[in-house]
């Protein structure tokens, strides 16, 4: 290799640490309730929920390195083939990752043809291939011989004549510890096909359905037979039974698969194909059946959307009618044809393992729908290609091939994509290809060679004696492209051929244009649905308030875009609000974070679409024209004219697309519990409907009249919709019917985005709509069109520009989650549920996680019912203002963060606001800094506990198990100050004197400044030395206070995206690298700096132009999967080896599981941001709907970590809202260890909540980069020390009270917190709420402190805080390179320049990374 020290190198392959604590080698697989429950506070009479859900979201995810071999010539294939398998396997080994004892795999294996050679003693001349199974077995003899009676009872019973049993020949001492504690006995069985199987064809469908059949019937057999044990011998899994295929897979490393698995050295081991799989688990609880290959499919990636694909499946078996199904008969060649065809074969436990289950990975219920669909005549191709379709529109590949985009359209329109980042690797037996999806983003390379071999991998150069003059063609699969290559006849078909063989097979154009109906955008009416007072009575019973029209409405309307907003959610969370919330304020957006990137709907927006379809889906199993009939709407946002257009196709000459219309309406007088009442006549309407030959349902919540709004109250439409979905799947006619929801109750784009997640196909907001009509007529809007301050728009145009911005609002929603489709995000529900019962949650929005329960459907009701005018004291002449979002003096909403709360804390620091360098600064006294005052800051804190309830920590309090102590015997507040981080705030956010008072501050009290995402200003790396008796400096002469040692360097500096900001030098100063992975105010987005703050200044450190807005990619989108993180923190740590490496993580239902994988990707410390976190500028509804609060994501983060036996290798820090040192105190007894200020420490130097950070205007200077407001800035970083000093000192008060000198102690103690019932009594509706379930599953830490310090070599402990992982190895080139003599000259002089040569392979990692970093401590950038 030839290296210039100018060039700086950073590679992308992924990670591995040489620092694997000695506590970690030894660790329990298992935790009894026991030590996973709390013994005192947080009993629960229930098992905790902290972990429900579905398993691929809550307890294991995943991603790795997956590939290819293959060469069809010679019957049997060769033994080079296997071997070229498990050499790239080996080079794949730095995409794995190992369990908690750093030796055993999270999982390796190979899915190959059937070895006939090896066991030849199975074969005959009346068998020559008989099926195969390779199963794992019980280890325990008594246990396994019951398990292989089930298997050759099951195979007898269905005429398949059993041939013997073989025990795989294993090598178990190559096994790490926690592999070998789980690993099962490993066995083969052989069967011959049945004598009355006389019609099969020639590549034996007929025998390989039997098999199939027969092994969804074991388990159902090995139940009944009450063969199922709860502990780490109760494995009976079958890896594979086939005659064509075998897979060997276990919880090891690349290196040791073949050392464990004999068979694989073993030269008669013939293939003429591999499929290789090398995983990386966010677990590290090691369980066999989950490394891959599965059966048919090698995944690495995510599938987003699974929950929703689970459902639709299940509604699709559920429609299936089985009275014309022989289920007892898996022999005869059409019978077992007919099974899968056309039975269903989900919902008979009793007979066949359902075919998808959420207690199953991702993986595993992908790989069961695509061999179903194989075993139902589909193509293997074909199959992926429908369930993982390509972004056919406007595809300048596929212009030439419209019979490849009318495949898409047409199974678009009867199967939702299986939507996220994947790369398939996938074989029936007949053929072996490779698949990426929409957005392409696995890396997927080919190359072919003249003996015909084809290899694919994740990445180059993992074949090491590949040689370079053998290859005929290289290539590399794009976004949605694939590979094939036939089995049978060798032929290997590109990503068109196999396309257009695969779409050419039906006439898929002809059937769409004589069957589909397209629903185009229609124009919008001008005429007004209601008169003024009646429009101003409907919007206030569906929760309107002044706000959503003088905000959402009139930037919707006026601009065609959602309204921006800052400075975070500080409101109560909806559950413990006085005010009446509508139901979608319950409910919040999950987000990619880690295991799967968000996509950039502004850069990547051509692979997304929000297409729906209305009518009947035909079966996915057996393609017909019928499949084309549907109505295909353009746009899920529906106006009255499209409205009128889909009731006409009801007509027999129109299609006969029959309409439903079901009021959810119901009386007043009714009561609360009328809704019950209510709903059941809902869904029972929408059963007979659909029964009757509906294909559109419409649920409308629409009054005729005033007198029918009088009488009458309505379903939310979110919890109708819900119903109606979820009962037309327990009824099996969900896939006969479309539904639409008709509502007043529809205006932000989270209430679109929650009617879509929990079943609508389209929504028609005729109360936006009117909205927006009566908006448009506004006196005081017409005047602004005249005097230009707005654009002069029609009500035409008004309308539109709404449904462009909901339009925009979708795409960004399904953006943060990674989705592409709306039609894989209908029904998916993607959200987390905070505050709603069981009872709701059942009957409405089943599957989704309420972690602390809460309202039931009678609840809903009266707040439904609260938001009516009569429910307010006075008449009602306009809406009323809610301060949901802006806080409002006495009537509004609650906000913690408000213009009188930063009044109490500036008189108890000493700030005046008044006192700036524009006014008086110079001529006072310590620059006008009073003294701190202790009774104000009392005064304060007592503002705050007398409060009304706003967070989940506000419903808990405090009992010690010890006698209180006196405050003497405390550690000193200057040792908790260490403890105080400030939130990442970037420079270009807060202006320059606020983002460098804030880092001198918490620089000055040992805490760690945070640079937020931007980079930092060069001047700012060296202590001050030329401060003078004033407190001034020349360095910093826009910043008074100063003292002589001041750094105004932040501790941690912030990876967001390379783009802005990040260099060398920037990397190398940093005491701490944090990689944001998402921000708690806007989750799965990217950074929003609004043109107008876009200084010159600005613009210098982010090297883009001055007053320019700008949005930056969703950070680190480019990090598709856990190993990529893993690979990026490897990079940091070599660039800057003395700096350890923070992850910021945002609370979402799963964090847990994320955080394990961080952890064993070698981050030293792991942030949990609340989803209340501010901001600098973000769309309003993602500040109010995405991200929970921090309590969930950080109790669940260190219980997960506990759990796995990683929270020795990580600091926890947790940020968001957090004000007091009560706060901090609960948030240490739920895990942190460090703290994070953001709003409240802005409050600290002077923020006085104007809360138009965003405009550019902030009155005293703290987020405008305008030079005259910046002089206005009253803070010190004095100021900010007070703040910290007396939270310290409230931490000192409380410990004391507990009976705690050390601050240490109180950490992961989650036993001295308790629910309190007077805080519960406050409010009424927090009667349901119920936070034991929940909390009771922090693990009891009372007597094992061991956490919270490392152990490194020699078993010594130390502090976390003092060590950082070191990379291994795989850095040893980059240390070699730079200990070269001629190199460090070059550097040293800064002249000249020098040539070296190393041997470089794909397991050196972050190449040069070192290099560059030394060229920056020397030189800067």
């Amino acid at each position: 290799m030839i290296v210039n020290t100018a060039t700086l190198i950073l590679t992308s392959l992924a990670a591995a640490s040489a620092f694997v604590p000695l506590s970690l080698r030894s660790v329990q697989n298992t935790f009894s309730p026991e030590q996973t429950k709390l013994n005192m506070a947080f009993n629960s009479e229930q098992p905790s929920n902290m972990f429900d859900g579905p398993m691929a979201l809550t307890k294991e995810r995943d991603a790795c390195g997956v590939g290819f071999v293959a060469n069809t010539k010679g019957e049997f294939g060769s033994h080079k083939v296997l071997t070229d398998a498990l050499a790239a396997l080996d080079c794949m080994e730095h995409r794995g990752g190992c369990g908690g004892d750093g030796v055993s795999g999270d999982g390796a294996g190979v899915m190959t043809q059937i070895p006939w050679k090896l066991l030849d003693e199975f074969r005959s001349d009346s068998c020559p291939q008989p099926g195969v199974g390779m199963i794992f077995l019980p280890r325990d003899e008594e246990r396994r011989n019951n398990v292989k009676k089930v298997i050759e009872d099951v195979c007898t019973e269905n005429e398949l004549n059993f041939l013997g049993w073989r025990e795989v020949p294993v090598d178990k001492s190559v096994l790490g510890e926690m592999a070998l504690a789980a690993v099962p006995s490993i066995w083969q069985f052989f069967v011959k096909g049945p004598e009355r199987l006389q019609n099969d064809d020639d590549v034996r469908d007929g025998f390989e359905r039997t098999l199939y059949l027969v092994r969804r019937r074991f388990e159902v057999v090995r139940k009944e037979r009450g063969l199922v044990w709860d502990d780490d011998d109760g494995e009976a899994y079958v890896a594979s039974f086939s005659s064509r295929t075998i897979v060997y897979k276990g919880m090891v490393q690349s290196c040791v698969l073949p050392k464990f698995y004999k068979d694989l050295t073993n030269p008669d081991f013939t293939t003429k194909f591999a499929i290789y799989h090398r995983r990386f688990s966010t677990n590290t609880n090691p369980r066999w059946p989950l490394a891959q290959p599965m059966r048919c499919v090698g995944h690495n990636g995510e599938i987003n959307t699974l929950l929703g694909n689970v459902n639709w499946i299940k509604a699709r078996e559920s429609a299936k009618n089985n009275e014309v199904c022989e289920l007892d008969d898996f022999v005869d060649y059409e019978s077992s044809n007919n099974i899968v065809m056309t039975c269903n074969t989900q919902d008979f436990p009793s007979f066949l393992e359902p075919l998808v289950d959420l207690g199953r990975s991702d993986s595993a219920n992908l790989d069961a729908v695509f061999d179903l669909m194989c075993k139902s005549r589909h193509r293997a191709p074909c199959a992926i290609m429908a369930l993982v379709p390509a972004a056919y529109m406007d595809s300048p590949d596929l212009k030439d091939h419209p019979e490849i985009t009318d495949f898409y359209k047409f199974h678009g329109g009867i199967l939702e994509a299986w939507d996220g980042p994947a790369l398939l690797v996938y074989s029936d037996g007949k053929s072996i290809g490779a698949s990426l999806d929409r957005n392409g983003l696995r890396p997927a390379r080919y190359s072919i060679t003249d003996d015909g071999s084809v290899y694919m991998m994740s990445e180059t150069g993992v074949i090491p004696d590949l040689d370079e003059s053998t290859i005929v063609e290289k290539g590399r699969l794009g976004p949605g492209q694939m590979i094939n290559v036939d089995l049978v006849s060798g032929e290997f078909k590109d990503n068109i051929a196999i396309k257009s063989e695969i779409s050419s097979r039906h006439p898929y154009g002809e059937w769409i244009k004589k069957q589909r109906k397209d629903i185009e955008k229609m124009d919008f009416d001008e005429e007004r649905l209601y008169g003024e007072e009646t429009t101003t009575f409907a919007q206030s019973t569906f929760g309107w308030g002044l706000e959503d029209i003088g905000m959402q409405i009139a930037d919707m309307a006026g601009a065609g875009k959602e309204t921006t907003y800052s400075m975070g959610d500080d409101a109560p969370v909806s559950a413990l609000s006085t005010r009446p919330q509508p139901l979608y304020n319950y409910f919040k957006q999950r987000f990619a974070q880690v295991t799967n990137p968000p996509i950039d709907p502004l850069r990547e927006g051509v692979v997304m679409s929000l297409a729906m379809t209305l009518g009947k889906k035909e079966s996915i199993y057996q393609v017909s024209e019928l499949g084309a009939r549907l109505i295909h709407l353009e746009s899920p946002l529906l106006n009255g004219n499209e409205m009128d257009e889909i009731a006409s196709y009801a007509k027999e000459e129109n299609g006969r697309f029959k309409n439903a219309k079901i009021s959810t309406r119901y009386n007043l007088s009714d009561g609360p519990s009328g809704i019950k009442t209510a709903l059941d006549q809902v869904c029972d309407a929408a059963v007979e409907n659909v029964k009757n030959g509906a294909e559109i349902l419409i649920l409308s919540d629409m009054a005729t009249d005033q007198d029918e709004m009088n009488e009458s109250t309505y379903i939310p439409p979110l919890l109708a919709v819900g119903a109606v979905h979820h009962r037309l799947i327990k009824e099996g006619l969900r896939m006969d019917a479309g539904i639409v929801v008709e509502t007043g109750s529809a205006w932000s784009t989270h209430h679109f985005a929650c009617l879509v997640g929990y079943g609508a196909n389209a929504v028609h907001p005729y109360m936006a709509l009117e909205t927006v009509k009566q908006w448009h007529s506004q006196d005081k809007v017409q005047k602004m069109m005249a005097s230009g301050k707005l654009a002069k728009i029609t009500v035409t145009e008004a309308q539109q520009n709404f449904r462009k911005a909901i339009e925009a609002g979708l795409l960004k929603i399904l953006s943060k989650m990674g989705i592409s489709l709306l039609t894989s995000y209908s029904g998916a529900q993607i959200f987390e549920a905070v505050g709603l019962g069981e009872e709701t949650i059942e009957r409405s929005f089943k599957g989704t996680t309420s972690r602390i329960s809460g309202l039931d459907l009678e609840d809903i009701a009266r707040e439904t019912a609260m938001m009516r005018p009569e429910a307010i004291e006075k008449k009602l002449k306009k809406l009323v203002n809610y301060g949901y979002y802006k806080p409002v003096p006495k009537l509004g909403e609650y906000h913690a963060n408000s213009a009188d709360l930063a009044k109490l804390l500036h008189e108890a620091i000493g700030l005046d606001k008044k006192v700036s360098y524009a006014t008086t600064r110079d001529e006072l006294e310590n620059d006008g800094v009073k003294p701190a005052s202790v009774a104000n800051y009392e005064i304060f804190k007592k503002s705050l506990e007398v409060a009304p309830l706003a967070n989940i920590r506000d419903l808990l309090d405090f009992e010690s198990d010890r006698e209180s102590i006196d405050i003497s015997e405390v550690e000193p507040a200057s040792e908790i100050m260490r403890r105080f981080c400030t939130g990442a705030m970037s420079l270009g956010a807060l202006s320059r004197e606020a983002h460098e008072t804030l880092a001198i501050a918490v620089n000055r009290v040992g805490g760690k400044s945070n640079s937020g995402e931007g980079g930092e200003d060069t001047i700012r790396g060296k202590p001050l030395t030329d401060v003078d008796d004033k407190g001034r400096s020349t360095t910093f002469p826009h910043l008074a206070g100063l003292k002589n040692g001041d750094s105004a360097n932040s501790f941690i500096h912030q990876i967001a995206s390379g783009r802005f900001g990040v260099t060398p030098e920037f990397l190398v100063t940093g005491k701490q690298l944090e990689i944001k992975m998402a921000q708690g105010a806007k989750p799965g987005e990217g950074g929003q700096l609004p043109g107008p703050k876009v200084s010159e200044y600005i613009a210098s450190l982010r090297a883009s132009k001055q007053g320019v807005t700008l949005i930056s990619p969703p950070p680190h989108h480019d990090i598709y999967s856990i190993e990529d993180l893993a690979q990026l923190i490897h990079d940091l740590h070599a660039i800057n080896e003395r700096a350890g490496v923070s992850v910021k993580l945002v609370s979402s239902i799963g964090v847990g599981t994320v955080a394990c994988g961080v952890a064993k990707a070698a981050a030293d410390v792991i942030l949990i941001s609340g989803g209340d976190g501010g901001t600098g500028a973000s769309p309003l509804s993602s500040i109010k709907h995405a991200g929970c609060p921090w309590e969930f994501g950080l109790a669940e983060a260190h219980s997960a970590l506990m759990n796995n036996g990683l929270r020795d290798r990580v600091v926890l820090r947790v940020d968001g809202g957090i004000r007091t040192g009560r706060d901090i105190a609960v948030a240490a007894m739920m895990g942190a260890e460090e703290f994070g200020f953001g709003t409240i420490a802005m409050i600290a130097e002077g923020c006085v909540m104007a809360r138009v950070c965003h405009l550019n205007t902030c009155p005293v200077g703290v987020t405008s980069q305008k030079e005259q407001l910046r002089k206005k800035f009253p803070g010190t970083p004095e100021h900010v020390v007070n703040f910290f000093h007396f939270v310290a000192e409230e931490i000192r008060e409380l410990m004391a009270h507990l009976g705690y000198s050390r601050f240490e102690d109180l950490i992961g103690r989650a036993d001295l917190l308790k629910e309190s019932q007077e805080q519960k009594d406050r409010v009424e509706k927090t009667k349901g709420i119920e936070m034991s379930r929940f909390f009771s599953g922090i693990p009891n830490s009372v007597d094992d402190r061991s956490f919270l310090r490392a152990k490194i070599e020699g078993g010594i402990e130390v502090m976390k805080e003092e060590i950082v992982h070191v990379n291994g190895p795989s850095s040893d080139l980059d240390r070699d390179l730079c200990k070269d003599e001629d190199i460090v000259k070059v550097i040293k002089d800064n002249e000249g320049e020098t040539n070296a040569s190393f041997k470089i392979v794909n397991t050196d990692r972050s190449t040069c990374a070192m290099l560059s970093g030394d060229i920056a401590r020397a030189h800067g950038n």
